[in-house]
């Protein structure tokens, strides 16, 4: 894959998962959903952003540069933390809107990943680098989203892993 062909199909795994997260503010009445759906699609809009200026640089000097990327969402450990200052207080018809958009968010988020891994393992020097910081960060949006499922569906899970076992072993 070359450069301008990773840049404009990783715009096009941004764009998607952007647009998924406004459809879910739209969607969610609760102020709480509203705010996790539209900061994490502000952090993909971002991400866009930069995308768009790597590919503009690209087409006009034939080089990327790779510039700082942040992120809005916290890393999991920060996650954690804050976890159990979390309450959710949704409708059950709000609260299985939310878990249907955050399992679409799920798979989205897992797949840009390992399109972030792919380029990773296949890309030289700075672009190695500037989409390993991609990875990063789309891995702990695949925390954040995990982390809110697991919360609003009460399932017994803690980031996908069961938080206790009934079985005797």
């Amino acid at each position: 894959m070359d450069i301008e062909q990773a840049l404009t199909t990783a715009m096009e795994y941004e764009r998607t998962i952007r647009d998924l997260y406004l459809e879910a503010v739209q969607a969610t009445e609760d102020p709480t959903g509203k705010a996790v759906f539209q900061e994490l699609a502000d952090d993909e809009q971002y991400h866009l952003d930069y995308l768009q200026s790597r590919l503009k640089e690209w087409r006009q000097t034939g080089a990327v540069s790779v510039q700082e990327l942040s992120s809005t969402i916290p890393d999991r450990e920060t996650i954690q933390r804050q976890a159990a200052k979390l309450q959710s207080q949704l409708s059950s018809e709000d609260r299985g809107l939310k878990i249907h958009m955050l399992g679409k968010a799920l798979k989205l988020e897992k797949q840009t990943s390992a399109f972030y891994q792919r380029l990773v393992d296949n890309l030289p020097g700075d672009l190695q680098t500037m989409f390993s910081r991609f990875l990063e960060i789309e891995n702990n949006h695949v925390e954040a989203v995990q982390f809110e499922l697991d919360h609003v569906s009460h399932n017994g899970y803690w980031f996908g892993f069961g938080e206790f076992n009934l079985e005797v072993e």
